[in-house]
């Protein structure tokens, strides 16, 4: 399955160029669409005597028109609701002349009960909100709680940002075609697609090659190629030194969390830098992971000397204030230094962030530097808009534009935290994770998190590839630990989700 997410402005061009190049020219492909349609509903619901499929005058209701047809032909009752004529002489019109049904008025649709709903109204592309008849057919619907099976995305959904336009259909299933689209996976367009089918409808792979952007869905195979393997005569220096910095001596535990995780993800030393007033509370608790005193900018200059450290986690548990700016901006500003003993990066989270906020551009300066160490930001909804106040405010960007707005705004790679975490680079490639687990939602998550993503790094793991494979394994982390993780669980369930990347091509 292709990882190319395809936003509806670039799947219509992929549809022109398919139709340009064949082997199906429009109708065709519209009648393979109808059919994976049509399939689906007689795999998932063989018991069903009654389909109401609801076609809009579009493509998409062409789709809807081969798929009532064939539905027919099956043997089933199919009844057919329109909501406007075809265009004449368009695909979707062949597709409907050819469709034996008397097709209704959707005004006049009544939702009958224990029936299998075949949403094909408007799909991916629509970009207003639904209103009127087929607003009314969503709540009719929705009273009876009758299964949907949406043909590309249900509609009321926006296919670019995943938002719901007025109102919008729960599908049980929906069928898209060729590749996913960003309203499939960003919220609450993923919750109300139910299980997603790509279907291959006949457009060639050298096509979507064509039109697909930078926009992807996070997967291993995004980013295998480059996760590190250790050679057999590799030490630990030569798997990366990640530097985690601790706060004070009640709020230790997040940055020891942060160390667990950057050593669980193979980095092959790990350093908790302390205040003095909290090295007891933190030797109590670390064993392999390593500990020393930084408490001022002379302590800090000592170490960024030293060059051990390869990639630096700021913010956990640290406090909010001018030592975390400052912190930051001495890391980023020994680049050059920092560079040539190998150190690849910065990840700056939680108090790390927050520091920032009456002073944004004083970190995207810094970073723009072109000796800068990498700059990776792990905010949340919060931090976020902290931190990005203008970009935050946009209400006509998805969650997907804001975070690659933010990541060219800052010169950094952005992890913008959620249910569907969207991982950006300032060069614009994007992804979309995928795995979420809702038993991440709990106090250290974010900490382990920043650490993975160190731990990576300091392995010189490319920074956005580095971000998108801590995000998987973190949510595969949780997904597999389930009810009842707490954020020390995640660190020990590193090895296993790990250890498949390394047997087997198809992991993930």
């Amino acid at each position: 399955m292709r990882l190319e997410l395809l936003t509806p402005a670039e799947m219509a061009d992929a549809d022109r160029l398919a139709i340009a190049e064949g082997p199906f020219d429009g109708i065709g492909l519209m009648r393979n669409a109808g059919r994976a349609v049509a399939d689906v509903v007689l795999e998932r619901f063989p018991a069903a005597a009654h389909v109401q499929v609801l076609v809009g005058p579009g493509n998409n209701g062409g789709d809807g028109y081969v798929a009532a047809r064939i539905l027919q032909e099956s043997g089933i009752a199919v009844s057919l609701w329109a909501s406007g004529t075809p265009r004449e002489g368009s695909d979707a019109a062949i597709a409907a002349e050819e469709c034996p049904l008397t097709a209704s008025p959707l005004a006049e649709f009544e939702a009958a009960a224990g029936a299998v709903v075949v949403d094909a109204l408007y799909g991916a592309g629509l970009s207003k909100p639904l209103s009127g008849d087929a607003a009314r057919a969503v709540t009719l619907i929705t009273e009876k709680k009758l299964k949907v099976v949406a043909v590309d995305l249900p509609s009321g959904v926006s296919g670019e940002s995943g938002k719901v336009l007025g109102s919008a259909f729960r599908a049980a299933v929906t069928v898209t075609f060729a590749c996913k689209k960003p309203g499939h996976l960003l919220l609450p367009g993923r919750d109300l697609c139910g299980d997603l089918i790509v279907a291959d409808i006949g457009i060639r792979s050298s096509v979507l090659d064509t039109v697909a952007g930078r926009i992807f869905e996070n997967k291993p195979p995004l980013w295998r190629d480059v996760f590190p393997k250790p050679a057999v005569d590799t030490h630990k220096y030569r798997r990366g030194h990640a530097g985690i910095f601790s706060g004070g001596p009640t709020t230790t535990g997040a940055a020891r969390l942060s160390a667990l995780a950057a050593a669980r993800a193979g980095a092959g030393a790990v350093t908790v830098f302390s205040p003095g007033n909290a090295l007891a509370v933190n030797a109590m608790h670390l064993t392999s992971i390593m500990l020393r005193k930084v408490d001022d900018i002379a302590e800090l200059a000592a170490v960024l000397g030293e060059g051990r450290s390869s990639a630096f986690v700021l913010g956990p548990g640290f406090g909010v204030g001018e030592k975390a700016r400052d912190f930051a901006l001495a890391i980023l500003a020994a680049g050059g230094r920092l560079a040539e003993a190998g150190a690849e990066g910065l990840v700056l989270d939680a108090d790390g962030i927050t520091a920032f906020r009456d002073a944004p551009q004083w970190l995207f300066e810094a970073a723009a530097r072109a000796e800068a160490p990498a700059l990776v930001l792990t905010p949340h909804e919060g931090e976020f808009v902290r931190l990005f106040p203008e970009i935050a405010g946009k209400e006509d960007l998805s969650k997907l534009g804001k975070a690659r707005a933010a990541a060219e705004a800052a010169h950094a790679v952005i992890i913008y935290k959620g249910a569907d975490t969207v991982i950006a680079a300032p060069d614009g490639r994007t992804a979309i994770n995928s795995n979420g687990a809702p038993w991440l939602a709990t106090a250290g998550s974010g900490d382990v998190l920043a650490g993975i993503v160190a731990g990576l790094i300091a392995q010189r793991m490319p920074p956005f590839e580095a971000a998108c494979a801590a995000v998987w394994l973190h949510a595969e982390a949780g997904s597999q630990l389930g009810p009842g993780l707490i954020a020390e669980d995640l660190p020990a369930a590193l090895p296993r989700v790990i250890k498949p990347l390394y047997l087997s091509p198809d992991a993930g």
